[in-house]
């Protein structure tokens, strides 16, 4: 039985606010705002308390949910682990549903809508995001990328989402499913950057993400008819991958992207200093491109090419900078500015754990909270933030305001 979540806000037989219309937040222009949540499975030996000291880190307290709501953010993609185990037998992860529950319930406490988003599940461990740091930082036997090759695997992420959709389909801040963040076995198991060269030759393998996600929406909407499905294409979700994207062919489906293109710029190291706008090469072929909206609006054409072929909504599940790149705040604001336009919610990367270790741990490269300086890491005035608040600002919706 579907655990009784409307209790947990006490609503009344009385009660005489609307009921919530889940679709509508994505089909009714931007009405979804917010920040992306980062946790993985902590290991321990290799973490330390950088994590926490639970099963799943860094931990996420109260005040950090409640601070993304003061702000005026909205809603939380909860990008986490998920609720089925990585290695075989693939079964119930208690720990990790938990971990769920509360997060939902501190979302629900601060008044944010939830997108739940799995980066892992059977035959992937969340070190595939950060796999060249395999036999460096972390020993090679963490990186787990089985379930591009194991049918197991992938039947038993269709398994795992028909148990999420069953117990979560009536919690009042759900607003979506993100089936699996970023897939990437273009790369992990093909090294194929091009879409073009990639489904001539894997159409229809294990591969083939297209294969891979119909079942899965299937058993979604077997159990819950209602919450939305967000559907990425590969290449980790890109722009440039999702004109091959092919969908499944049930209701309430939302087209998601992640967007960090150019990533010459976007993931520029410390001091190299390509500005927004500039001349500098951003397609790796050794030439200076100029980079500007232009070139931004070209890259944004497939969503409109897309759009073309599949009715639908789209969003942005995650987008972002690093803070000490030139020009970043305007980067930021354009892109943002695009977003509206074309009446896509968006959550940028990333809203992270006050956890004091996490906090002071790394570059912490995307928590504009910092400002531009790369080796601050306290909260300071800076335009990065200005421009997410400025577009904060513009929400009107919360989950308190429906039943």
């Amino acid at each position: 039985m579907p655990r009784a979540w409307v209790t947990m806000v006490g609503v009344t037989m009385s009660d005489t606010r609307p009921l919530l219309d889940k679709w509508r937040l994505w089909t009714h222009g931007v009405q979804l705002r917010g920040a992306g949540i980062w946790q993985r499975i902590r290991v321990p030996s290799l973490d330390q308390n950088y994590l926490g000291n639970d099963y799943i880190g860094p931990p996420y307290s109260q005040q950090d949910f409640n601070q993304l709501a003061r702000r005026g953010a909205n809603y939380v993609v909860l990008s986490i682990p998920g609720l089925f185990t990585e290695r075989p037998p693939y079964q119930l992860d208690t720990q990790a549903q938990a971990q769920l529950d509360t997060l939902l319930e501190r979302a629900l406490q601060a008044d944010l809508f939830a997108v739940i988003a799995f980066r892992t599940g059977p035959g992937r461990s969340d070190f595939t995001f950060y796999r060249d740091g395999a036999g460096t930082w972390y020993p090679p036997e963490l990186l787990i990328e089985d379930v591009w090759t194991d049918q197991d695997a992938q039947d038993a992420w269709v398994d795992m989402w028909r148990h999420t959709a069953q117990r979560y389909r009536n919690h009042p801040v759900v607003v979506g499913y993100e089936i699996m963040v970023e897939p990437n076995a273009d790369e992990v198991a093909l090294n194929i950057y091009d879409p073009s060269q990639f489904y001539p030759q894997y159409a229809g393998t294990t591969y083939d993400w297209n294969r891979m996600h119909r079942p899965i929406v299937q058993a979604i909407r077997e159990v819950d008819p209602d919450t939305p499905i967000l559907l990425s294409g590969m290449g980790w979700g890109s722009v440039l991958w999702l004109p091959y994207l092919q969908p499944a062919a049930y209701p309430k489906i939302v087209y998601v992207v992640h967007q960090y293109m150019p990533f010459l710029y976007t993931h520029q190291p410390v001091g190299v200093g390509r500005p927004y706008p500039g001349l500098f090469d951003v397609d790796w072929d050794n030439q200076p491109d100029n980079f500007n909206w232009s070139w931004m609006a070209s890259y944004f054409s497939r969503l409109d090419l897309f759009a073309a072929q599949y009715a639908g909504p789209q969003t942005v599940g995650e987008f972002g900078v690093v803070r000490w790149a030139p020009g970043a705040a305007e980067f930021m604001r354009d892109q943002m500015n695009d977003f509206e336009q074309r009446g896509m919610n968006y959550a940028i990367w990333v809203w992270d754990s006050t956890w004091e270790p996490w906090r002071t741990w790394g570059s912490k490269a995307m928590n504009y909270l910092f400002g531009p300086d790369p080796d601050n890491y306290t909260e300071v005035p800076n335009t990065i933030m200005d421009e997410i608040l400025t577009a904060w600002s513009r929400n009107r919706v919360r989950p308190s305001q429906f039943r």
